[in-house]
């Protein structure tokens, strides 16, 4: 079953994940690719719309990214978002000038033609959202504009007989009115695209696409509890079953009875096959006297590799590793043109696999942001509290206490954290803010407790505001709530006398302590 898809190529912008995730919010596959894709490969995809992002660069430069012209060839409906509109007309024997005015942030938009683009937008004029320091001068032939601003004779421009389109602003952010509408114009009525991108459909997909690759093979899949892994382990179970082989690995670093819980869940309620490995004592050892941050990071990950391969090993009959890789995890670990430094970060998903293990690679997910594997989670019957689960880090609560790491500190903290997360939820406030969590402080202090006095560790509480954990604000709950969570704190966990709040926002600090 095909997919009707729009691909769209990235020249660096800041904003080209929210075109993809725009695209998908009318229901549409979109696919980003780099700048530089041969041309055979965009034809390989046969994609019903090509868009072309904008970037912080400028067509006038020698070294600026720039596609083939071939793509204006296709007879593919074509949409140039700002650099790229600009960079339709370079292409195309038009003319790009410095603007005497550059435009930026909010701009009142002059709609002169309300076929195509701005078919059914109820306004002559809009606010669009603008960031360019370059402007198109002269149309290649063939072209009419088709809105205007004060400063931009040519803010949307048109060859409706080539199906090339081009705009001057964002139609993706929010600030632009009736960007959505836009974008759904270009796809729908300029692309002909008719398919329903939904989560159900998708189901239908890579169950075929799983089954077709796996055939009676067995597939092995390191399960933390997490959103991703969850999903995909669910997923691929309802593609082949028994054949799936999950890989639960206690290191000793979890919340309060998280390995019972995933336990329950996945052997009993999905009657997933869960091979559970109880590494603590092993996590514990390595961790002993390690106070560094980073190098607590690095022995987590190493063991977890050592574990986890040693577990793998014993799965003979294994010949697939499957791994909650999701879209942004692929476009954040490739680099645009030749530039590595514009790679976001290099991904443990994305690359490849442990030396030692001779497996192909399964990533089913690896195609949906984190918004869809959510939708997708509850479609296969995800409980709500794992699919709407607050990010928790890789390393576990070893990034919650800060100094040398024992059994007896983690069992005060997981306590402790069982507050903050139990209170936070019986206000409904869990999946309000982005995370709430206790922070155990290599500090101690003095106080009071009934008649005696007592020298105990300090508490933090980390409770943020945040839609992507890129900033993040700490957030405003009611005073009664901390006090609670404060008061069952002292009361109930043996070793701590004293709570305190965090309220640092990203930046200048970070979410997590380590």
């Amino acid at each position: 079953m095909k997919k009707e898809t729009v691909i769209i190529l990235d020249f660096g912008s800041q904003y080209s994940q929210l075109i993809a995730r725009r695209i998908r919010e009318i229901n549409i596959y979109s696919k980003i690719l780099p700048f530089n894709t041969p041309i055979d490969k965009i034809k390989e995809e046969k994609p019903e719309g090509i868009i072309l992002s904008g970037g912080p660069s400028s067509v006038l430069t020698e070294e600026s990214p720039k596609c083939s012209t071939e793509i204006f060839k296709l007879k593919i409906p074509v949409l140039g978002i700002c650099y790229g509109e600009q960079l339709m007309v370079y292409g195309l024997n038009g003319k790009i000038t410095p603007c005497n005015a550059r435009e930026y942030g909010r701009t009142e938009l002059f709609i002169q033609s309300k076929e195509d683009l701005f078919h059914d937008i109820p306004a002559e004029q809009i606010t669009a959202w603008m960031s360019h320091g370059d402007k198109v001068e002269k149309l290649p032939g063939g072209f009419s504009a088709i809105a205007c601003t004060d400063n931009t004779e040519f803010a949307a421009i048109a060859n409706p007989r080539k199906k090339l389109y081009g705009i001057q602003f964002h139609p993706e952010v929010v600030h632009t009115e009736f960007g959505m509408k836009i974008l759904e114009n270009f796809c729908r009525n300029i692309c002909s695209i008719k398919d329903q991108w939904t989560m159900s459909s998708y189901i239908d997909i890579a169950v075929k696409e799983i089954r077709e690759k796996v055939k009676n093979k067995t597939v092995i899949l390191a399960l933390s509890g997490g959103v991703d892994s969850s999903v995909t382990a669910a997923l691929i179970n309802k593609a082949i079953g028994e054949q799936l082989i999950c890989i639960f690995v206690n290191n000793g670093l979890l919340r309060k009875n998280e390995a019972e819980a995933v336990k329950k869940l996945y052997a009993k309620h999905f009657k997933i096959n869960l091979k559970y490995v109880d590494a603590e004592k092993e996590f514990l050892k390595s961790l002993r006297g390690i106070t560094d941050p980073e190098k607590k990071r690095k022995v987590i990950g190493n063991k977890f590799i050592e574990v986890f391969d040693n577990a793998a090993l014993e799965i003979k009959e294994a010949e697939f590793l499957a791994q909650g890789t999701t879209y942004p995890d692929v476009i954040e670990s490739v680099p645009i043109g030749d530039n590595p430094s514009s790679m976001i970060k290099s991904h443990h998903n994305v690359g490849g696999l442990p030396d030692i293990m001779n497996l192909r690679l399964l990533e089913p997910i690896r195609c949906l942001f984190k918004d869809e594997v959510r939708k997708l989670g509850l479609e296969l019957g995800l409980p709500k509290e794992v699919v709407f689960r607050q990010p928790f880090p890789g390393p576990g609560l070893a990034v919650r206490l800060l100094g040398n790491l024992t059994k007896k500190k983690l069992d005060i903290l997981r306590e402790a954290d069982y507050i903050v997360v139990d209170e936070i939820k019986k206000a409904n406030l869990y999946y309000k803010v982005w995370q709430a969590f206790a922070v155990l402080l290599p500090v101690k202090s003095v106080g009071v407790m009934g008649d005696e006095r007592s020298y105990e560790n300090v508490a933090a509480l980390r409770i943020v505001e945040s839609d992507d954990a890129m900033t993040a604000d700490w957030a405003r709950i009611p005073h009664d709530i901390l006090e609670k969570i404060s008061s069952r704190i002292i009361s109930e966990v043996r070793g701590i006398n004293r709570v305190v709040l965090d309220i640092t926002s990203k930046p200048p600090g970070t979410i997590e302590w380590e």
